[in-house]
């Protein structure tokens, strides 16, 4: 440290320091990466959040109770191969049937695919009777990684739906 001739010492002296100016640099980058990081937040905000979720949360209970009255005890279940690839179409299947074993038509079948990071991505499909109690839809999945999957049948303005989380690679 340089100290002048009243003993005083010289406060520039301190920004020559390798060391002073590694722990400015330091701080600066970590300023800089957190600036970047909030920006990119505000805008790459896929929008998943539905705008009426307190009316929904309200609405949750009743809508559980409700759904478990009207169960009509069906197995469903989504036949979806797996390793499933990107562009590849796929036949994905639905299989239904009752308590007893036998097979269950429905009004009308659909798979959805919701992607979790980019909502401009989702996209449905109908189903197709394939027999009693079998539906099937030719999908082509646009994008690697995960998706959300949803198979909803409809009888008699009644909808039922299974949903499963899916991965899908690189063909």
């Amino acid at each position: 440290m340089q100290v002048h001739s009243e003993g005083v010492a010289n406060p520039t002296s301190a920004l020559r320091n390798p060391w002073v100016l590694a722990v400015i640099a330091a701080l600066v980058i970590v300023l800089s990466v957190n600036a970047i990081f909030i920006y990119l937040a505000f805008m790459t905000n896929p929008g998943l959040v539905n705008a009426n979720y307190y009316e929904r949360g309200q609405e949750f209970e009743q809508t559980i109770v409700s759904r478990q009255l009207r169960d009509p005890g069906w197995l469903m279940r989504a036949d979806i191969p797996q390793p499933l690839m990107a562009g590849v179409e796929t036949p994905i299947r639905l299989v239904l049937v009752d308590r007893a074993g036998q097979p269950v038509d429905v009004d009308e079948a659909t798979f959805y695919a919701y992607r979790p990071s980019d909502v401009a991505r989702d996209f449905s499909v109908t189903m197709v009777k394939e027999g009693t109690g079998r539906y099937v839809a030719l999908t082509s999945f646009p994008l690697i990684g995960v998706w959300d999957t949803l198979v909803a049948v409809t009888v008699e303005d009644e909808e039922y739906s299974i949903g499963e989380r899916i991965s899908v690679i690189r063909p």
